[in-house]
């Protein structure tokens, strides 16, 4: 079992959440809408006084430490700010640490680019473009009531904000909310058609279960998407679009996508997860292992070492997966805790703190991958009434991802709906047979022991 991303993860799985393009913007998801680089009227300079955010200012104003062309930009906007301290550098210097966050797969730089937002709003509280920074930081923070509340405030000031239509949009499919969800990317599309838009519509699609319309909005994400000093937003959506092809079975076409992802940007983690799944749906264990332990090493997603787990476990390495499953709990505890309640209920261990976990996330992100995970932990209590409860909702986008359909017939079958719960089953594995190292194996056995 594994969260339903364009992403995971980031987990998802649209890990969930979908983040910036042109200003980047949260892992690991979409990148959010471009935002606009000319001065707005109202900035003016900073004054030069003490100002009560100092350790916001020595945060902000931290040497990024790489080479990189977004390490570069940091060095820049930094003597840029330290010389004159204007609202407008402080704005670009945030999107500038968001870059760096996305393109090292480090979401600690997104602290950085909070620290950025919260030097304009002390000095402009009303200022629109900090406000828009914050909102990302938030969405990566997961606080999505709090982002989605900043979006609208935004909103209210200038409805074709493109940028917190974006934040609004993830912030609503995080919170469940799919109708407010899609009429925001909808808006984006229509008001700047772009990568950032079309990236949301293309996943947004692919949980409605218009496959079709997801692979062609990819596309489009992707051909929007050619600046040759950014190239991490075109390459996460490559990814994405070779997340649908691994959902629908097409395990070719998924390698072919997560080939060319990594052709563009070597060693880049999402692509590096994705193709250890390929990996192992061949039968190549240690060369699994080695796509995980090279991207866990740069962005140690609790989900990533789930799956390092597996792939050890797979090639015979017992001692190793434990080790990964130990890291699953201690870092799920601290920073993910949907993917851990999903690990406990996969593994069929720990339900109690799993139950725990995922009722903390239901009111936090009740989005259908939460509904999932509380379907499978309270299938695992036997809790068989409620788990049906969950899982109908987590179907009802007609999602076509085999690990929603697989734990529907599970439950069915549990509730003595053996017919129409087999072909729940039958219809999983014949989306994709190797949708998960533990879920695929069970599944098959459940259709074998009738």
């Amino acid at each position: 079992m594994r969260l339903g991303t364009l992403q995971a993860v980031c987990t998802f799985a649209l890990s969930g959440v979908l983040t910036a393009c042109s200003q980047t913007s949260p892992t690991p998801s979409p990148p959010s809408a471009e935002i606009q680089t000319t001065p707005q009227p109202t900035a003016a300079a900073i004054p030069s006084r003490p100002s009560p955010l100092h350790s916001a200012r020595t945060l902000a104003l931290s040497d990024p430490g790489g080479n990189t062309i977004a390490d570069n930009e940091v060095r820049s906007l930094k003597l840029a700010a330290e010389k004159r301290a204007h609202v407008d550098t402080w704005i670009l210097l945030g999107r500038a640490w968001i870059r760096k966050a996305r393109e090292s797969a480090d979401p600690g730089y997104y602290l950085n680019a909070k620290a950025c937002a919260d030097i304009v709003l002390d000095f402009a509280p009303g200022n629109l473009l900090a406000k828009n920074l914050h909102g990302q930081v938030l969405l990566n923070d997961h606080k999505f009531v709090e982002a989605r509340d900043i979006a609208e405030q935004v909103l209210a000031k200038d409805s074709e904000d493109v940028t917190a239509l974006g934040t609004l949009s993830d912030a609503q499919l995080e919170l469940g909310r799919y109708t407010e969800a899609i009429a925001a990317a909808d808006k984006m599309v229509e008001l700047k058609p772009s990568l950032p838009s079309y990236a949301r519509s293309s996943y947004l699609a692919w949980l409605s279960g218009d496959v079709k319309t997801a692979l062609k909005s990819a596309q489009f994400a992707a051909e929007s998407g050619r600046d040759p000093n950014f190239v991490e937003p075109r390459v996460w959506v490559l990814v994405q679009a070779a997340h649908i092809f691994w959902h629908k079975g097409d395990i070719d076409g998924a390698e072919a996508g997560y080939a060319l992802a990594l052709k563009e940007l070597t060693e880049y983690p999402p692509a590096l997860v994705g193709m250890s799944k390929v990996a192992m749906a061949k039968g190549e264990y240690k060369r699994a292992v080695d796509l995980l332990e090279r991207a866990h090493r740069q962005s140690p997603l609790v989900e990533t070492a789930w799956r390092l787990g597996d792939a050890r476990a797979a090639a015979g390495d017992n001692a190793g997966a434990a080790e990964a499953y130990t890291t699953v709990v201690r870092d799920g505890r601290k920073s993910d805790p949907r993917t851990l309640a999903q690990f406990y209920a996969v593994k069929n261990r720990d339900t109690e703190e799993a139950y725990t976990l995922i009722q903390q996330e239901m009111k936090e992100r009740p989005g259908i991958y939460t509904l999932d995970a509380l379907a499978w932990v309270l299938y695992r209590q036997g809790n068989y009434t409620e788990a049906r409860t969950a899982i109908d909702k987590a179907t009802a986008l007609g999602t076509k991802d085999a690990q929603l359909l697989y734990h529907a017939g599970a439950v069915r079958i549990a509730q003595g709906e053996r017919s129409a719960g087999e072909k729940w089953v039958r219809d999983a594995l014949a989306l994709n047979p190797h949708f998960d190292p533990t879920g695929a194996p069970e599944a098959k056995e459940m259709l074998a022991n009738r």
